[in-house]
């Protein structure tokens, strides 16, 4: 296994629209085990491959206690999305220390592959459901920081050129 490099906001190729797994392969499942080893490392709950610019659609996740139940999505589809919302503290391993309120639906239903390349339905709410969205936006080409205000957008994103720029932020987990 390998740690993976984190692509960092603004790079556009955060933006970037991820194109579906063909095949769950060899490449695939080394590719799930790095990426659950850097988002170990990097303490997220989940990361999506564009965050480490391989644009295909593949997610992974822990959002157990013990980080010990990770739950990967192969070509995730959302199939419903409850009409109610609340107001979710986001933050993102592309964009190191922003946190901020975003609207998230309740309730979702997706439809993956699994790790094995097994479809499988998921209702989800809570932690869970905020995290599937989060990360599904990332496979989409969009970041949290874009539902926030053009203001919010434009500080953070100066914060984190800045950072970079003087060297404090890491572009490696």
């Amino acid at each position: 296994m390998a740690l993976l490099s984190i692509i960092r906001y603004p790079d556009t190729r955060l933006h970037t629209v991820a194109k579906p797994v063909t095949v769950v392969d060899e490449r695939i499942q080394t590719l799930i085990a790095d990426m659950l080893e850097t988002m170990y490392e990097a303490n997220g709950v989940g990361l999506a491959a564009t965050q480490i610019d391989v644009h295909e659609r593949l997610i992974v996740m822990d959002i157990s206690e013990g980080r010990d139940d990770p739950l990967v999505l192969i070509n995730p589809k959302m199939l419903w999305t409850s009409p109610e919302k609340h107001l979710n503290e986001e933050g993102c391993l592309s964009v190191p220390g922003i946190y901020d309120g975003v609207q998230r639906h309740d309730t979702i239903k997706v439809e993956a592959l699994d790790r094995d390349g097994k479809a499988r339905l998921i209702e989800a709410e809570g932690l869970l459901s905020v995290c599937i969205q989060h990360e599904m936006d990332h496979l989409m080409g969009k970041v949290f920081v874009e539902y926030l205000s053009p203001l919010k957008r434009n500080r953070i994103k100066s914060k984190l050129q800045k950072a970079q720029r003087e060297g404090r932020v890491a572009n490696k987990v």
